[in-house]
Parts: structure tokens; sequence; C-alpha cells
């Protein structure tokens, strides 16, 4: 199983960005679709987004036009960037790799997540 280290999470005021780092410790890990997922207390598990090997982008609905996701596939490294935070985005953020689902990915590793507080 591949192991998935995230970086960059931390305390952000309202309007602020954040720019969330995901390393996989497989090489060759670049060709697998990988997703950032977020939770917050007493909540499901929601993705926030998704790219394909060929680089594909999905979001979900909130955060169009905010989030940005990427990789750099010769880094096995995958990026959230957040920008125009809000309140409603503090959650534990976690990367995910699997298989590409209709509309999620079928998680096969998780990291082990990383807090983004927004404040106001």
């Amino acid at each position: 199983q591949v192991q998935l280290v995230e970086s960059g999470g931390g305390l952000v005021q309202a309007g602020g960005s954040l720019r969330l780092s995901c390393t996989a410790s497989r090489l060759g890990l670049g060709t697998n679709p990988m997703g950032w997922y977020r939770q917050t207390p007493g909540k499901q598990r929601e993705l926030v987004a998704r790219i394909s090997s060929g680089g594909y982008t999905d979001y979900r609905d909130s955060v169009k036009g905010r989030f940005t996701i990427s990789r750099d596939n010769t880094k096995n490294t995958c990026y959230l960037q957040m920008n125009s935070l809000e309140l409603e985005d503090t959650a534990v953020y976690y990367c995910a790799t699997g298989t590409w689902s209709a509309r999620s990915l079928t998680v096969n590793s998780w990291g082990q997540g990383t807090q983004v507080t927004v404040s106001s």
C-alpha cells in the first residue's frame, strides 16, 4: 500500500489562501487518479476535488472557482491551491489515491490528514 504524506495545512483568515501538498512514497504513482477530501466532526468525509492520470479535474460545487487541484507526476505530488477561503472550508483535509468512479474515487490509500482552520 502506498503511503501519502500531506503538508501545508494551518490557520488562515477568511479570504486568505493555503496550498496543500501530498507526496506519494511509491514511484510511478503519478499515473493514478488522486483526490482531496475533507471532514468535519460529525459529518461524512466529502470529496473536494479529484484529478485523473491525464489531468482531468473535477470539483464539488462549493469550491469551484476558488480551489485548484494539480499534480506533478515527476515528483509523485498532488497539490490543492485554496483561495478565497471561507469559514465553511474549515476541516481536516485528506489526500487519497485510488480508481476513478462515476462521482468520486474508489480509495485504496489515504493520507494522515492535515487541519485547515479559517478564522473570521
